[in-house]
């Protein structure tokens, strides 16, 4: 190297990508009552009363509809606490999570 030049170092990128988002489904039965469907999504999804019916009329029309969108570890601790709730009530509503 000659007097007065500089050496750029530039930082090296790291192959880090976010983590993965996953999908929170409730499942239709025909057992599950519509409004237990709509306070599950009131209570656990922070919907409204028309956002949950909205989201309710979807499982029951389609056979299963999207509640959230979150990182793994919050989508888990969803579908338990659902899983839990529904069983306490001797429902069988089924909440399950797919990878985006």
């Amino acid at each position: 190297m000659t007097a007065g030049q500089k050496t750029v170092i530039e930082p090296k990128k790291l192959g880090v990508k976010p983590p993965g988002m996953f999908k929170v489904l409730l499942l239709n039965d025909d057992f599950t009552p519509m409004e237990f469907v709509v306070v599950v999504l009131e209570r656990y999804f922070s919907k409204n009363r028309e956002q949950a019916t909205q989201v309710m009329l979807k499982v029951h029309r389609e056979g299963k509809a999207v509640c959230g969108i979150y990182p793994r570890d919050v989508a888990e601790t969803k579908v338990e606490q659902v899983t839990a709730f529904s069983r306490q009530n001797e429902h069988p509503l089924r909440c399950v999570m797919e990878e985006m």
